[in-house]
Protein backbone atom coordinates (compact mmCIF):
# COMPACT_ATOMS: atom_id res chain seq x y z
CA UNK A 1 0.00 0.00 0.00
CA UNK A 2 1.00 3.61 -0.56
CA UNK A 3 1.14 4.25 2.89
CA UNK A 4 3.83 1.94 3.81
CA UNK A 5 6.09 3.42 1.19
CA UNK A 6 8.79 5.76 2.79
CA UNK A 7 10.05 8.55 0.55
CA UNK A 8 12.97 9.66 2.56
CA UNK A 9 15.87 10.16 0.40
CA UNK A 10 19.42 7.75 1.37
CA UNK A 11 21.15 9.18 4.11
CA UNK A 12 23.93 8.32 6.08
CA UNK A 13 21.80 8.18 9.87
CA UNK A 14 24.99 8.35 12.04
CA UNK A 15 26.26 11.98 10.18
CA UNK A 16 24.25 14.78 11.74
CA UNK A 17 22.48 17.44 9.46
CA UNK A 18 23.26 20.74 8.75
CA UNK A 19 20.49 22.04 7.12
CA UNK A 20 19.35 25.64 7.77
CA UNK A 21 22.97 26.57 8.96
CA UNK A 22 23.85 30.13 7.37
CA UNK A 23 27.36 29.12 6.20
CA UNK A 24 27.29 27.15 2.91
CA UNK A 25 29.40 24.36 2.26
CA UNK A 26 32.66 25.46 1.25
CA UNK A 27 33.68 22.27 0.06
CA UNK A 28 31.37 21.92 -3.02
CA UNK A 29 33.20 23.21 -5.84
CA UNK A 30 30.61 26.04 -6.79
CA UNK A 31 30.84 28.05 -3.22
CA UNK A 32 34.78 27.36 -3.46
CA UNK A 33 34.69 29.26 -6.65
CA UNK A 34 32.66 31.83 -6.00
CA UNK A 35 34.45 32.75 -2.68
CA UNK A 36 37.97 32.56 -4.86
CA UNK A 37 36.74 34.74 -7.88
CA UNK A 38 35.02 37.36 -5.28
CA UNK A 39 38.18 37.31 -3.25
CA UNK A 40 40.37 37.74 -6.10
CA UNK A 41 38.35 40.72 -7.30
CA UNK A 42 39.13 42.11 -4.32
CA UNK A 43 42.65 42.21 -4.62
CA UNK A 44 42.53 43.68 -7.84
CA UNK A 45 40.53 46.56 -6.38
CA UNK A 46 42.77 46.52 -3.19
CA UNK A 47 45.95 46.54 -5.83
CA UNK A 48 44.30 49.22 -8.30
CA UNK A 49 43.74 51.31 -5.03
CA UNK A 50 47.23 51.63 -3.66
CA UNK A 51 49.16 51.40 -6.88
CA UNK A 52 46.72 53.20 -9.17
CA UNK A 53 46.67 52.45 -13.17
CA UNK A 54 49.70 54.08 -14.48
CA UNK A 55 51.93 52.75 -11.85
CA UNK A 56 50.17 49.23 -11.59
CA UNK A 57 52.21 46.10 -10.88
CA UNK A 58 51.79 42.92 -11.68
CA UNK A 59 53.96 41.25 -9.20
CA UNK A 60 52.72 42.97 -6.42
CA UNK A 61 49.34 41.65 -7.74
CA UNK A 62 50.71 38.32 -7.79
CA UNK A 63 51.89 38.51 -4.79
CA UNK A 64 48.79 40.04 -2.57
CA UNK A 65 46.83 37.40 -4.74
CA UNK A 66 48.94 34.77 -3.29
CA UNK A 67 48.88 35.41 -0.10
CA UNK A 68 45.00 35.97 -0.37
CA UNK A 69 43.92 33.05 -1.96
CA UNK A 70 46.06 31.05 0.45
CA UNK A 71 43.82 32.25 3.59
CA UNK A 72 41.06 32.33 1.82
CA UNK A 73 41.60 28.43 0.55
CA UNK A 74 42.55 27.58 4.32
CA UNK A 75 39.92 28.72 6.21
CA UNK A 76 37.29 27.56 3.50
CA UNK A 77 38.94 24.16 4.37
CA UNK A 78 38.92 24.40 8.34
CA UNK A 79 35.22 26.06 7.88
CA UNK A 80 34.14 22.86 5.80
CA UNK A 81 35.91 20.63 8.02
CA UNK A 82 34.24 21.62 11.19
CA UNK A 83 30.93 22.63 9.54
CA UNK A 84 28.84 19.64 11.60
CA UNK A 85 30.20 20.75 14.39
CA UNK A 86 29.72 24.61 14.23
CA UNK A 87 26.00 23.32 13.08
CA UNK A 88 25.36 21.81 16.88
CA UNK A 89 26.45 25.62 18.66
CA UNK A 90 24.03 28.41 18.60
CA UNK A 91 23.92 31.26 16.22
CA UNK A 92 26.39 33.84 18.54
CA UNK A 93 29.09 30.80 19.52
CA UNK A 94 29.52 29.62 15.91
CA UNK A 95 29.65 32.68 14.75
CA UNK A 96 32.61 33.60 17.04
CA UNK A 97 34.44 30.09 16.11
CA UNK A 98 33.87 30.75 12.58
CA UNK A 99 35.90 34.16 12.63
CA UNK A 100 38.31 33.18 15.34
CA UNK A 101 39.20 30.65 12.75
CA UNK A 102 39.78 33.37 9.93
CA UNK A 103 41.21 35.51 11.93
CA UNK A 104 44.11 32.49 13.47
CA UNK A 105 44.47 31.27 9.60
CA UNK A 106 45.07 35.21 8.97
CA UNK A 107 47.80 35.76 11.73
CA UNK A 108 49.71 32.23 10.80
CA UNK A 109 49.94 33.28 7.75
CA UNK A 110 50.43 37.23 7.82
CA UNK A 111 53.46 36.10 9.76
CA UNK A 112 54.69 33.20 7.37
CA UNK A 113 54.51 35.77 4.79
CA UNK A 114 56.40 38.04 6.74
CA UNK A 115 58.76 35.62 7.88
CA UNK A 116 59.46 34.58 4.12
CA UNK A 117 59.41 38.13 2.49
CA UNK A 118 62.38 39.16 5.36
CA UNK A 119 64.15 36.48 3.87
CA UNK A 120 63.64 33.74 6.33
CA UNK A 121 66.43 35.16 8.50
CA UNK A 122 66.35 35.14 12.53
CA UNK A 123 67.36 38.30 14.10
CA UNK A 124 68.78 38.34 17.67
CA UNK A 125 65.77 39.09 19.01
CA UNK A 126 63.84 36.36 17.34
CA UNK A 127 61.83 36.70 13.62
CA UNK A 128 62.25 39.21 11.66
CA UNK A 129 58.63 40.27 11.56
CA UNK A 130 57.07 43.38 9.67
CA UNK A 131 54.25 43.71 12.63
CA UNK A 132 52.36 46.97 11.00
CA UNK A 133 51.90 44.62 8.02
CA UNK A 134 50.16 41.53 10.26
CA UNK A 135 48.51 44.48 12.00
CA UNK A 136 46.92 45.65 8.45
CA UNK A 137 46.07 41.60 7.29
CA UNK A 138 44.64 41.28 10.46
CA UNK A 139 42.37 44.07 9.90
CA UNK A 140 41.37 43.99 6.20
CA UNK A 141 40.57 40.11 7.23
CA UNK A 142 38.54 40.94 9.94
CA UNK A 143 36.59 43.48 7.59
CA UNK A 144 36.06 41.13 5.14
CA UNK A 145 34.97 37.97 7.37
CA UNK A 146 32.59 40.25 9.40
CA UNK A 147 30.95 40.85 5.49
CA UNK A 148 31.34 37.42 4.29
CA UNK A 149 29.79 36.40 7.34
CA UNK A 150 26.83 38.55 7.61
CA UNK A 151 26.04 38.23 3.82
CA UNK A 152 25.93 34.01 4.43
CA UNK A 153 23.60 34.86 7.27
CA UNK A 154 21.54 37.41 5.02
CA UNK A 155 21.39 34.79 2.47
CA UNK A 156 20.48 31.84 4.17
CA UNK A 157 17.50 34.00 6.30
CA UNK A 158 16.41 34.84 2.54
CA UNK A 159 16.49 31.42 1.36
CA UNK A 160 14.62 29.88 4.45
CA UNK A 161 12.23 32.04 3.71
CA UNK A 162 11.81 31.52 0.64
CA UNK A 163 11.59 27.94 1.32
CA UNK A 164 8.94 28.24 3.93
CA UNK A 165 6.58 30.33 1.50
CA UNK A 166 7.17 27.55 -0.94
CA UNK A 167 6.52 24.89 1.36
CA UNK A 168 3.12 26.63 2.45
CA UNK A 169 1.73 27.34 -1.41
CA UNK A 170 3.00 23.52 -2.36
CA UNK A 171 1.00 22.44 0.89
CA UNK A 172 -1.93 24.15 -0.78
CA UNK A 173 -1.57 23.30 -3.99
CA UNK A 174 -1.42 19.83 -2.94
CA UNK A 175 -4.44 20.06 -0.25
CA UNK A 176 -6.57 21.61 -3.05
CA UNK A 177 -9.01 18.86 -4.26
CA UNK A 178 -11.98 19.90 -6.41
CA UNK A 179 -14.99 20.48 -4.54
CA UNK A 180 -17.13 18.83 -8.20
CA UNK A 181 -14.89 15.94 -7.89
CA UNK A 182 -15.58 14.91 -4.34
CA UNK A 183 -19.29 15.42 -5.11
CA UNK A 184 -19.38 13.72 -8.10
CA UNK A 185 -17.34 10.80 -6.86
CA UNK A 186 -19.76 10.46 -3.39
CA UNK A 187 -23.16 10.52 -6.12
CA UNK A 188 -21.30 7.73 -7.91
CA UNK A 189 -20.48 5.89 -5.03
CA UNK A 190 -23.62 5.81 -4.06
CA UNK A 191 -25.11 4.85 -7.18
CA UNK A 192 -22.92 1.83 -7.07
CA UNK A 193 -23.56 0.25 -3.27
CA UNK A 194 -26.60 -1.03 -4.38
CA UNK A 195 -26.16 -2.32 -8.28
CA UNK A 196 -22.52 -2.81 -7.90
CA UNK A 197 -20.96 -3.20 -4.30
CA UNK A 198 -17.56 -4.34 -5.12
CA UNK A 199 -16.74 -1.26 -7.50
CA UNK A 200 -18.24 1.17 -4.70
CA UNK A 201 -15.73 -0.41 -2.60
CA UNK A 202 -12.88 -0.09 -4.50
CA UNK A 203 -14.05 3.63 -5.84
CA UNK A 204 -13.99 4.15 -1.76
CA UNK A 205 -10.24 2.70 -1.68
CA UNK A 206 -9.10 5.08 -4.81
CA UNK A 207 -10.57 8.02 -3.45
CA UNK A 208 -9.32 7.43 0.22
CA UNK A 209 -5.64 6.89 -1.31
CA UNK A 210 -6.36 10.62 -3.38
CA UNK A 211 -6.79 11.81 -0.15
CA UNK A 212 -4.18 10.57 1.66
CA UNK A 213 -2.02 11.65 -0.74
CA UNK A 214 -3.29 14.74 -0.36
CA UNK A 215 -2.64 15.19 3.34
CA UNK A 216 0.83 14.19 3.26
CA UNK A 217 4.07 15.93 3.59
CA UNK A 218 4.58 17.67 -0.02
CA UNK A 219 8.41 18.62 0.31
CA UNK A 220 9.94 15.56 -1.30
CA UNK A 221 9.34 13.51 -3.91
CA UNK A 222 7.77 10.21 -4.68
CA UNK A 223 9.04 8.13 -7.37
CA UNK A 224 6.90 8.09 -10.62
CA UNK A 225 5.35 5.04 -10.44
CA UNK A 226 3.51 5.60 -7.48
CA UNK A 227 2.20 9.15 -8.67
CA UNK A 228 1.56 6.92 -11.99
CA UNK A 229 -0.82 4.43 -9.35
CA UNK A 230 -2.69 7.30 -7.98
CA UNK A 231 -3.39 8.85 -11.54
CA UNK A 232 -5.14 5.38 -11.98
CA UNK A 233 -6.66 5.32 -9.16
CA UNK A 234 -8.61 9.05 -9.92
CA UNK A 235 -8.67 8.26 -13.57
CA UNK A 236 -10.94 4.97 -11.89
CA UNK A 237 -12.93 7.28 -10.35
CA UNK A 238 -13.45 9.90 -13.19
CA UNK A 239 -14.95 6.63 -15.68
CA UNK A 240 -17.32 5.50 -12.68
CA UNK A 241 -19.10 8.97 -13.89
CA UNK A 242 -17.80 9.36 -17.19
CA UNK A 243 -18.21 5.92 -18.64
CA UNK A 244 -16.73 4.78 -21.91
CA UNK A 245 -16.28 8.75 -22.43
CA UNK A 246 -12.96 8.28 -21.13
CA UNK A 247 -10.29 6.75 -22.62
CA UNK A 248 -6.80 6.32 -21.39
CA UNK A 249 -3.93 5.25 -23.44
CA UNK A 250 -0.87 4.49 -20.67
CA UNK A 251 2.69 3.84 -22.37
CA UNK A 252 5.55 3.96 -19.99
CA UNK A 253 9.60 2.85 -20.09
CA UNK A 254 10.84 0.64 -16.91
CA UNK A 255 11.35 3.07 -14.57
CA UNK A 256 14.14 3.12 -12.19
CA UNK A 257 13.90 4.05 -8.30
CA UNK A 258 16.04 7.62 -9.41
CA UNK A 259 12.58 8.48 -11.96
CA UNK A 260 10.96 11.13 -9.01
CA UNK A 261 7.97 13.66 -9.23
CA UNK A 262 6.62 15.74 -6.58
CA UNK A 263 3.35 14.22 -5.33
CA UNK A 264 0.17 15.44 -7.18
CA UNK A 265 2.17 16.77 -10.15
CA UNK A 266 1.19 14.37 -12.88
CA UNK A 267 -2.74 14.06 -11.41
CA UNK A 268 -3.57 17.52 -12.23
CA UNK A 269 -2.24 17.18 -15.59
CA UNK A 270 -4.81 14.15 -16.43
CA UNK A 271 -7.22 16.10 -14.07
CA UNK A 272 -7.09 18.82 -16.39
CA UNK A 273 -7.18 16.75 -20.06
CA UNK A 274 -10.35 15.22 -18.28
CA UNK A 275 -11.93 18.66 -17.23
CA UNK A 276 -11.30 20.55 -20.53
CA UNK A 277 -10.53 17.78 -22.86
CA UNK A 278 -13.05 15.01 -22.25
CA UNK A 279 -16.08 16.19 -20.14
CA UNK A 280 -16.87 18.86 -22.66
CA UNK A 281 -17.16 16.91 -25.74
CA UNK A 282 -20.41 14.37 -25.84
CA UNK A 283 -19.05 11.59 -27.73
CA UNK A 284 -15.83 11.60 -25.15
CA UNK A 285 -12.04 10.60 -26.26
CA UNK A 286 -8.99 9.26 -25.38
CA UNK A 287 -6.15 10.41 -23.02
CA UNK A 288 -2.62 9.58 -24.29
CA UNK A 289 0.07 9.24 -21.06
CA UNK A 290 3.46 8.54 -22.59
CA UNK A 291 6.14 8.10 -20.12
CA UNK A 292 9.89 7.99 -20.81
CA UNK A 293 13.47 7.65 -18.95
CA UNK A 294 16.58 8.57 -21.13
CA UNK A 295 19.68 10.14 -21.00
CA UNK A 296 19.02 10.93 -17.41
CA UNK A 297 16.16 12.84 -17.91
CA UNK A 298 12.32 11.78 -17.32
CA UNK A 299 9.92 12.99 -20.15
CA UNK A 300 6.09 12.94 -19.79
CA UNK A 301 3.77 13.80 -22.61
CA UNK A 302 -0.04 14.00 -22.01
CA UNK A 303 -2.59 14.02 -25.02
CA UNK A 304 -6.12 14.97 -25.45
CA UNK A 305 -9.07 15.84 -27.47
CA UNK A 306 -9.28 19.51 -27.38
CA UNK A 307 -12.31 21.69 -28.73
CA UNK A 308 -11.34 25.52 -28.10
CA UNK A 309 -15.54 26.41 -28.86
CA UNK A 310 -16.74 23.74 -26.32
CA UNK A 311 -13.60 23.75 -23.32
CA UNK A 312 -15.15 25.79 -20.48
CA UNK A 313 -12.65 27.79 -18.03
CA UNK A 314 -9.61 28.29 -19.76
CA UNK A 315 -8.18 30.35 -16.93
CA UNK A 316 -8.38 27.73 -14.73
CA UNK A 317 -6.41 25.45 -16.96
CA UNK A 318 -3.06 28.02 -17.68
CA UNK A 319 -3.60 28.68 -13.81
CA UNK A 320 -2.57 24.85 -12.81
CA UNK A 321 -0.27 24.03 -15.13
CA UNK A 322 1.69 27.53 -14.07
CA UNK A 323 1.73 25.96 -10.69
CA UNK A 324 2.45 22.61 -11.76
CA UNK A 325 5.30 24.41 -13.52
CA UNK A 326 6.53 26.26 -10.61
CA UNK A 327 6.71 23.25 -8.42
CA UNK A 328 8.71 21.38 -11.20
CA UNK A 329 11.39 24.58 -10.94
CA UNK A 330 11.06 24.36 -7.26
CA UNK A 331 12.20 20.67 -6.75
CA UNK A 332 14.78 20.53 -9.84
CA UNK A 333 15.52 23.72 -11.08
CA UNK A 334 15.78 25.85 -14.41
CA UNK A 335 16.33 22.34 -15.93
CA UNK A 336 12.61 21.23 -15.74
CA UNK A 337 10.51 22.72 -18.48
CA UNK A 338 6.71 22.31 -18.69
CA UNK A 339 5.23 22.97 -22.39
CA UNK A 340 1.95 23.08 -24.02
CA UNK A 341 0.69 22.98 -27.59
CA UNK A 342 -2.16 22.14 -29.50
CA UNK A 343 -1.63 20.13 -33.07
CA UNK A 344 -4.61 19.13 -34.92
CA UNK A 345 -6.70 19.79 -32.56
CA UNK A 346 -5.10 17.56 -29.98
CA UNK A 347 -3.95 19.50 -26.74
CA UNK A 348 -0.24 18.36 -25.48
CA UNK A 349 1.21 19.04 -22.42
CA UNK A 350 5.12 17.54 -21.79
CA UNK A 351 6.70 17.56 -18.51
CA UNK A 352 10.75 17.39 -18.59
CA UNK A 353 13.14 17.07 -15.78
CA UNK A 354 16.08 15.53 -14.61
CA UNK A 355 16.11 12.20 -12.32
CA UNK A 356 16.70 13.25 -8.86
CA UNK A 357 18.37 11.10 -6.09
CA UNK A 358 17.53 7.29 -5.21
CA UNK A 359 14.65 6.98 -2.75
CA UNK A 360 13.67 4.27 -0.42
CA UNK A 361 11.49 1.52 -1.36
CA UNK A 362 11.11 1.90 2.05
Amino acid sequence: MLENITLAKHRNPDKPSTDGFFIPDLCEGRALFVLVLVSELCVLAMVLAATGVKTFSWSYLALVSLFVQWVVLSSAFLLCTFRTRLAKLALPSAVSVAYAIVMGVTLVLSIAASWVMAGAQFSVSGWSIDGLGVLRNLVISAIMTGLVLRYFYVHSRLRSQEKAELQARIQALQSRIRPHFLFNSMNSIASLIRSAPDAAEQAVEDLSELFRASLKEAGKPIRLDQEIELCKRYVGIEQLRLGDRLEIDWQMDELSNAATIPMLTLQPVIENAIYHGIQPLPEGGKIGVLVEEQSGEVTITVSNPFNAAASTNGNGNHIALENIRSRLNAFYGSKAVLTTHVAEAIFVTRMNYPLAQVINDG
